[in-house]
């Protein structure tokens, strides 16, 4: 590519080819003024014009975009050649080629390459940005995931649960509140009764409340005896 120096003038800026371009593709489209040779043309290489153009910076994607637009207003042609593919700027900077040395292909005369190109471009774009789309939903869902989890661990515990015996009748009579007693006493053995079906009944409603909860999980086809 020639080093020769070369200026962008006003009539440049105000060419027709120049003021079709999309305004976010104006600075790639300055930087290939002068980042291509005396003829305006270079192999189409993406990350190497995109490090001439934006050097340190992560800008292969965008130029990619930008040529296909600047391919579809004019301002270039991509075309095919010595087994890969080249630009040609419609209007390159006007520079003294005497002594410089060209060793780029010319484009052809007819256009018939640049839908096969373009559209390769465009298909392999399109697919990147589904890919694009494909891994933002899958970070989406592992964020919600970790989110759930996180949740998780932060909830309040919920509180044991209060014993039955806590809120059992006495287990003895008024004189033998603890049921305790040396002699056979009649009180007692009642209280002690009334206690043992207390604590049966709460026991069978403790049974029961898991039963229909298990039955409308699993549907109603599950019936039967619950124990």
């Amino acid at each position: 590519m020639s080093t020769k120096q070369r200026f962008i003038s006003p009539s440049d800026l105000q060419s027709p080819e120049y003021l079709r371009v999309p305004d976010e593709a104006k600075p790639t489209a300055m930087g290939l003024w002068l980042h291509t040779d005396v003829m305006g043309r270079r192999e189409l290489i993406p990350e190497l014009i995109a490090g001439d153009l934006y050097p340190g910076r992560a800008a292969t994607a965008m130029v990619e975009e930008h040529l296909l637009m600047l391919d579809d207003v004019g301002f270039l042609t991509i075309f095919p050649a010595r087994g890969t593919h080249w630009i040609a700027l419609a209007r390159p900077l006007r520079v003294d080629a005497r002594g410089a040395r060209i060793d780029t292909p010319e484009p052809p005369s007819e256009r018939p390459w640049t839908s096969v190109a373009v559209g390769g471009a465009r298909a392999r774009e399109q697919a990147r940005e589904r890919a694009r789309a494909q891994v933002r939903a899958e970070d989406a869902a592992r964020a919600d995931a970790w989110a759930a989890v996180a949740g998780e661990r932060e909830a309040v515990p919920a509180p044991p649960a209060r014993p039955l015996l806590l809120d059992a009748p006495p287990i003895g009579c008024s004189e033998h509140p603890n049921g305790i007693q040396k002699v056979s006493c009649g009180p007692c053995r009642t209280a002690r009764l009334q206690r043992d079906e207390w604590l049966a009944r709460r026991i069978y409603e403790e049974k029961l409340a898991t039963y229909h909860e298990e039955l409308d999980q699993h549907g109603k086809e599950w019936g039967g005896d619950p124990f």
